[in-house]
């Protein structure tokens, strides 16, 4: 079995893992300051919901049109580029009496820009690690983004308390900054992994190529859907519990951290494929218990065992990158990140929608349904498709 030693022996796979842990802290420090701020200045559930997580929205439209470009443009380039237009950009939101219609405009652009870095990175790793090390690799890339988020969210919650959410929306900007730093400084001069010119015809050609085989559609949906309904309930931590939501999100974190420790290093690979749509369902299950109202203790646990079904994703992935070839695997892994990010932002919009109209509450609890409802048939539809190829190949 593959080690963590032996990833860090990997040339380039410790800048890179820097580059996106770094992206990581600066995602959760800047947006719970800037959805404290949007909070505050319009006392609105959704529009605050929409700051922390509205930007996945773009990565929609970063799918469709430039996602080509995700194995065609030199991987040091784009990652250094994609980190420092998100150090100004963030840097830009922290501007005193900044109209919201502007604080989401660049809210956008950054969600269009993110659409294409998740696939540079992704492909980066998957060309940096051998086949059988990437499940390792990404698990402990995940596990990273979980410390960095725990550790995110807390530094954020303390800025906004004895700062301001404004200053923690700086110290954001700085940290894409030390993102684009280890990128430029740490990887190496590497050729893009596909030939030809970028362009919106060749990502909806690939995309659907993609999509044409069932198997690799239900890898989509599982990765994309109950996952982001998930993501929806936890937009709503802000709205729910003002005070505590930086714990809220630092639990969540610490149970994704447990899950990609979990699934990366200790369960052996003849009980992947068994566990994982019963490891998704835990994503959902603990949230219909907030429509007992639990307390504050109750509540922190519940999103800690909720957020371990994360773990998850990463058995999602890896049979994902058994159906696709080698050349579409920065598209591929693109494409699942895009639309990963797309359903939560959509997500998150759903939820303040709920919660403006009824309770932030109730918003969890019916996302939830959703989620579990989902992964109920996506597990039915995977067994019916297994079936099929078994009595195929009888």
């Amino acid at each position: 079995m593959p080690r963590y030693r032996s990833l860090f022996r990997t040339p380039e796979f410790t800048p890179l893992f820097l580059t996106g842990a770094a992206h990581t802290a600066a995602q959760t420090v800047a947006g719970l300051g800037l959805a404290t701020l949007v909070y505050r200045a319009t006392g609105s559930p959704f529009l605050s919901a929409l700051a922390l997580f509205g930007p996945s929205l773009a990565q929609l439209l970063g799918a469709t049109t430039l996602l080509s470009a995700a194995d065609r443009l030199p991987p040091r380039t784009a990652l250094f580029g994609i980190a420092l237009f998100f150090a100004l950009g963030t840097a830009v939101l922290a501007i005193p009496a900044l109209p919201t219609w502007a604080v989401f405009v660049i809210l956008f652009a950054e969600g269009l820009a993110a659409s294409l870095g998740g696939g540079v990175r992704y492909g980066l790793l998957n060309e940096i690690l051998p086949r059988e090390e990437y499940l390792l690799g990404r698990s402990v890339t995940n596990m990273a983004g979980g410390a960095f988020q725990i550790g995110g969210f807390a530094t954020g919650g303390l800025l906004v308390a004895l700062l301001s959410p404004r200053g923690a929306v700086l110290v954001g900007a700085g940290l894409y900054l030390a993102a684009a730093l280890a990128a430029r400084l740490g990887l190496g001069a590497r050729p893009p992994r596909a030939a030809g010119r970028p362009s919106v015809a060749g990502t909806w050609r690939t995309n659907g190529r993609l999509l044409a085989v069932p198997a690799r559609r239900r890898a989509y949906v599982a990765l994309w859907v109950p996952n982001g309904l998930i993501v929806g309930c936890e937009s709503l931590f802000v709205p729910y519990a003002p005070e505590r939501a930086g714990l809220l999100f630092a639990c969540g974190a610490l149970g994704m951290l447990a899950g990609d420790t979990a699934i990366g290093r200790f369960v052996p690979a003849r009980l992947r494929e068994r566990i994982r749509f019963p490891l998704q369902a835990l994503l959902a299950a603990p949230f219909l218990l907030f429509a007992l109202d639990p307390v504050p203790p109750l509540a922190a646990v519940l999103v800690t065992v909720s957020a371990v079904g994360y773990g998850a994703s990463l058995l999602h992935q890896e049979k994902l990158m058994t159906l696709v070839p080698d050349e579409l695997s920065g598209h591929a892994l693109g494409l699942h990140t895009s639309g990963m990010l797309a359903l939560q932002g959509v997500s998150a919009a759903l939820a303040g929608t709920l919660a403006q109209y009824t309770s932030p509450r109730t918003g969890m609890v019916l996302l939830a349904l959703a989620s579990l409802t989902v992964t109920f048939l996506l597990a039915r539809a995977d067994a019916r498709g297994d079936v099929q190829v078994a009595a195929g190949r009888g």
